[in-house]
C-alpha cells in the first residue's frame, strides 16, 4: 500500500527546458540511477532520494540495464519503489534507460544488434514492471555493428509502443548526425543526447557533440557534471570514509587528488563562494549556462545532497569574466 504524498508544491522552485525542437521538457536536474541503486545500497535511503528529489521537481529519473551492481539492480530497486510508494505519479515522471554494455554471456549480449537492444528493452521493462519508458537509449557507440540496424531497432521500440522518445548516449558529434538522418527518415521521435561533460571534461565540446547537437535540434542532458565527484567540498578537507573514492574506486581513484587538482579545486571553490555557491552548485549552473544543454544528470548518496543540487537553480547566471577565470583554473 503505498503511503508516499508528493509535495504540492514540487513544480514551484523547479525549471524545464525543452529536449531540443521537441516538445518534451525536462527538469534543470535529473537523477541517476547509476550509483548506489546496486545491491549493497540501503532501500530505505534510495527511497528516500527519489522521494526527495521527486518532491523538490526532479520529474526525470535515469537508468541503464547495466546499473547495479549486479546488472539490472537499479532497475529492480525502481520497479519496487514505483509499487510501493511513487507509481501514483508515473504520469508525471519521465523514465529513461538504455543498452549497450555487457549485460549477459554469449554474442547477444551486448553491442547495438538489433538483437541485443530490443531483448534488453523487455528485460528492463520487466524489472521495473512497466509497459513503457519514457525514453530508450543506445548507451554507447558500436563500431561493429551497421548503424542503420542500431537505428531500427531504436525505431522498432517506438512503434511496438515500449518506448515514447529514443536517445543516445555517448555519442560523437559526426555519428550523431549520421544516426539522427536515419533516424529522421525512420520518422522516429530522437529527442536527446547523454554524454559527459563538466568545467573539467570538455569532452563533448573537442568531439563536435554539442555544436551538433544544437545544428540538429537535439536535446542534451549531462552526466557526470560534477567530475565523479571531483567538483564538490568532499575532497578539500581530505578524503571521507564513506566517499566514492573509499566505497567504490572504479571510476574516481585517490591517484585523481593530486597537488595541482587539489589547486584548482581550491581556486573554484573561491570562485563559486564569491557567487554564493558551493563549488557543486557553480559546477551544475556553469553546465547548464551551455545554451546546448538541457539539463544536468546527477548521483547523489544522500537525499541532502539532491537538496543542495536543486539550490544552484538561485544563480545560473555568469558573467564574462567569471566564465573566463574558470576556463583559465580548469585549463591552465
Amino acid at each position: 500500500m503505498m503511503t508516499y504524498m508528493a509535495n504540492e508544491h514540487r513544480y514551484e522552485g523547479m525549471a524545464y527546458r525543452p529536449c531540443g525542437e521537441s516538445g518534451l521538457r525536462l527538469p534543470a536536474i535529473s537523477l541517476g540511477l547509476w550509483h548506489n541503486f546496486g545491491k549493497t545500497g540501503s532501500y530505505e535511503t534510495m527511497r528516500a532520494m527519489c522521494e526527495t528529489a521527486f518532491d523538490g521537481g526532479i520529474t526525470h529519473f535515469d537508468l541503464a540495464n547495466n546499473y547495479g551492481p549486479p546488472e539490472g539492480m537499479a532497475e529492480e530497486h525502481f520497479g519496487r519503489l514505483l509499487r510501493e510508494e511513487l507509481g501514483a505519479y508515473r504520469d508525471e515522471m519521465i523514465i529513461s534507460t538504455k543498452a549497450g554494455y555487457y549485460m549477459w554471456p554469449g554474442p547477444y549480449g551486448d553491442g547495438g544488434s538489433r538483437k541485443y537492444l530490443l531483448a534488453s528493452l523487455d528485460q528492463s521493462l520487466s524489472r521495473m514492471g512497466l509497459d513503457y519508458v519514457d525514453i530508450f537509449y543506445h548507451h554507447r557507440m558500436t563500431p561493429d555493428t551497421p548503424l542503420e540496424e542500431t537505428m531500427w531497432a531504436l525505431d522498432r521500440a517506438v512503434k511496438s509502443g515500449k518506448a515514447l522518445y529514443v536517445g543516445l548516449s555517448n555519442y560523437d558529434g559526426e555519428t550523431m548526425k549520421r544516426a539522427a538522418a536515419i533516424l529522421r527518415e525512420l520518422r522516429c521521435p530522437f529527442v536527446i543526447n547523454q554524454n559527459s561533460y563538466s568545467i573539467l571534461n570538455r569532452g563533448p565540446v573537442n568531439n563536435g557533440l554539442l555544436d551538433a547537437a544544437r545544428e540538429t535540434g537535439k536535446g542534451v542532458i549531462i552526466f557526470s557534471p560534477l567530475s565523479q565527484g571531483l567538483l564538490t567540498d568532499r575532497y578539500l578537507g581530505g578524503i571521507p570514509a564513506d566517499s566514492r573514492i573509499r566505497t567504490d574506486g572504479r571510476f574516481l581513484k585517490e591517484s585523481s587528488l593530486t597537488p595541482a587538482m587539489m589547486d584548482k579545486l581550491a581556486r573554484l571553490r573561491a570562485l563559486a563562494a564569491d557567487r554564493g555557491q558551493s563549488l557543486s552548485q557553480m559546477a551544475l549552473a556553469w553546465v547548464y549556462a551551455h545554451p546546448a544543454v538541457t539539463g544536468v544528470l546527477i548521483g547523489a548518496s544522500k537525499p541532502e545532497q539532491i537538496r543542495e543540487n536543486i539550490g544552484m537553480l538561485q544563480n545560473t547566471a555568469f558573467s564574462e569574466e567569471e566564465m573566463r577565470l574558470i576556463d583559465e583554473i580548469a585549463l591552465g
